[in-house]
């Protein structure tokens, strides 16, 4: 089941940052890219439906971390 968002804006942005290892050994986490949102329930229903545009190979592998940003009001609810 996918989820079509209406003219509501996603609450929080979802990002996913390779885990990756600099020259030194020590692992690093690269620059984050957007890979969904999380949208409001209708009906004041509480929490949210999570929806992926993508989903990483590397988030099964477990090298990388997931990142739930609030959605800036000033960036008229992202691009998702």
């Amino acid at each position: 089941m996918e989820h079509k968002p209406t003219n509501d804006r996603p609450l929080f942005r979802v990002t996913f940052s390779r885990i990756e290892q600099d020259r030194d050994g020590n692992d690093i986490v690269t620059r984050p890219k957007e890979i969904g949102a999380i949208w409001p329930r209708k009906n004041g229903k509480q929490g949210g439906i999570l929806s992926f545009a993508h989903i990483p190979v590397e988030l099964a592998q477990r090298k990388g971390v997931i990142f739930v940003l609030p959605v800036d009001q000033a960036d008229n609810g992202g691009s998702l």
